[in-house]
């Protein structure tokens, strides 16, 4: 009976091990594969600063390269614009992440909506004033007495009013037009020079054999942060080892892109049905240069550049008083 008993205990004992190794083994993978010790990723939800485009091409790449997963997250990317600003979508509790220009951030603190930056993705401004070539105009002081469009609100007005200053210019001098997303009047003829991006609007232009002259900010010493993920500080005291899990796949995601802006521009299609493949690759292959990525890490901010943005935004009137730039940005889950 002993020896049976024994043997039988033995059947049991490599029974039971081998079960518990086999839960072991499926629990690894689930954690590996879920990015979380429950296996379950945790749903997240982007929201963008404008429509779908390859200006957002790098947080496609990390939902389609898997990096996100990766990292325990489910991501949901959705379109922004006039009907979804990010910043008030965000702070409402029902989305987490959003992209905005960093003068939205700031204006928003002032009003007591506790956002903060994350990463800056384009840190050169993609903003430029253009105009057709035949014109003629080729610098700010070019504008007046000419007629121009102007978009109101947000980054691509301050950053054509601060051009305006430091040109030396009379801005009562300049016809202005409020410009929406028509570029007809210029094509036109009715303006002389319209606002965009030179990664979107001056491409769809060029694009339908048109010659154009660029004004750069830059040209006037004027460089703000335009594309910036922020979320709310809420977040970030409730959930902080997400939020370092978001920015540092979202960073991986532009890093990839960077790399392969072909493939990172094709990722774009899925998500807006009205693109086309060559004008997006166009669109990423011209933003990697104001992603400045041999400025490494990758969405790095500095203090000076936040400083001088603040500053601007006060002396034209755009911010009453400075905000603590401590509570207004953050590099701690970049590095």
């Amino acid at each position: 009976m002993w020896k049976l008993s024994r043997k039988s205990l033995i059947i049991v004992m490599s029974a039971l091990l081998l079960v518990l190794s086999a839960c072991g083994s499926n629990s690894k993978s689930n954690s590996e594969t879920a990015g979380g010790e429950t296996g379950e990723l945790k749903k997240v939800v982007l929201r963008l600063k404008w429509v779908h485009q390859a200006q957002f091409a790098g947080f496609y790449t990390a939902v389609e390269k898997g990096f996100y997963k990766e990292a325990g997250l489910d991501v949901e990317i959705r379109p922004g614009g006039a009907d979804f600003p990010s910043v008030q979508m965000i702070a409402s509790g029902t989305e987490h992440f959003g992209v905005t220009g960093a003068d939205q951030i700031l204006m928003a603190r002032e009003k007591g909506v506790p956002v903060t930056a994350l990463s800056t993705i384009y840190r050169k401004t993609p903003f430029v004033l253009f105009s057709l070539k035949e014109s003629g105009i080729t610098k700010m002081e070019d504008l007046v007495g000419q007629k121009i469009g102007v978009k109101l609100g947000g980054n691509e007005e301050l950053t054509y009013r601060a051009m305006v200053k430091n040109a030396g210019i009379d801005g009562s001098k300049v016809e202005e037009m409020p410009a929406k997303y028509d570029l007809s009047p210029l094509l036109s003829g009715q303006v002389k020079a319209w606002p965009g991006y030179v990664i979107n609007e001056v491409l769809a232009v060029q694009e339908l054999g048109n010659e154009v002259n660029i004004i750069q900010p830059s040209d006037y010493d004027i460089n703000f942060y335009a594309d910036t993920l922020f979320t709310t500080e809420d977040i970030i005291k409730r959930d902080p080892e997400m939020v370092k899990s978001f920015v540092q796949a979202s960073m991986k995601g532009w890093s990839y892109a960077i790399e392969n802006p072909e493939e990172a521009a094709e990722f774009g299609l899925k998500y807006g049905d009205k693109l086309t493949l060559d004008h997006e690759v166009s669109m990423m292959k011209a933003s990697i240069p104001l992603l400045e990525p041999e400025n490494l890490p990758l969405g790095k901010m500095d203090t000076e550049a936040w400083d001088v943005l603040q500053k601007n935004l006060i002396e034209l009137d755009f911010l009453k008083k400075e905000q603590k730039l401590d509570d207004v940005f953050t590099n701690e889950f970049i590095e």
